[in-house]
């Protein structure tokens, strides 16, 4: 009873910093929850209104096994989807060596933590890297935000532009939540190294900025699904 009192007390007086009521979690982590739930929807959005789009002129919808079937430096054509599926490969290995991180942090052991999450940026760094690859061969192809080849046919023409216009704006969004991510573990790595997690006795903002990692990559099994697959 004291207990509920004192709380009420904090509560009055502007001082309650959250601690573990009522949902029995850190506030940080449950704030950073509905920052991605709020998130989520955005996405939700973008890909429902492209999957209604795409419901709408089906007939003339580009191939995907067509158009994303090149290898940056390695071929143009005979390898539909290949490049991709190496992407999102990166992608969730990155999510494993955050997650590495975070059961280091939690036994604070400082050497583990810096090396998974250095890993963590170079997956990130590196998807990027691939995601402008394909960007750029694309937009060598003809496609560039409603643009479109001059061998997709006349009839095609509706969905080919649709789809560039969804593609670029959709998959580029995802990239600066990437972007994002990757900045807020460069972060999180310079704090470790500077022994700020050490003297709070705590690696528990680490696992925050986990949350957001594992988002971004759960967003792009989505994202892989909608523009790749389906």
């Amino acid at each position: 009873m004291s207990t509920t009192i004192s709380k009420l007390d904090e509560v009055k007086t502007g001082k309650w910093s959250g601690g573990t009521s009522p949902l029995k979690a850190e506030y940080g982590k449950v704030m950073m929850w509905l920052f991605l739930l709020s998130d989520a929807f955005t996405f939700t959005g973008f890909l429902t209104v492209y999957g209604a789009q795409r419901m709408y002129v089906q007939d003339t919808w580009p191939n995907p096994d067509i158009i994303f079937q090149s290898i940056p430096f390695i071929t143009d054509t005979g390898a539909p989807l290949v490049f991709v599926g190496i992407m999102t490969f990166i992608l969730i290995v990155s999510s494993v060596t955050m997650v590495l991180a975070v059961e280091a942090g939690h036994r604070h052991s400082k050497k583990e933590v810096v090396l998974w999450m250095i890993l963590t940026i170079i997956g990130g760094l590196t998807f990027l890297g691939c995601q402008a690859l394909e960007w750029s061969h694309l937009s060598h192809q003809g496609f560039w935000f409603g643009a479109i080849p001059e061998s997709i046919p006349l009839a095609e023409q509706q969905g080919a532009t649709q789809f560039s216009s969804f593609f670029f704006a959709i998959t580029g969004f995802h990239g600066f939540h990437v972007t994002v991510g990757i900045t807020l573990n460069i972060i999180i790595l310079l704090m470790t190294l500077a022994n700020v997690f050490e003297r709070r006795g705590t690696y528990l903002m680490i696992e925050k900025v986990g949350l957001y990692w594992h988002f971004v990559d759960l967003v792009w099994v989505f994202v892989f699904t909608f523009f790749y697959l389906v």
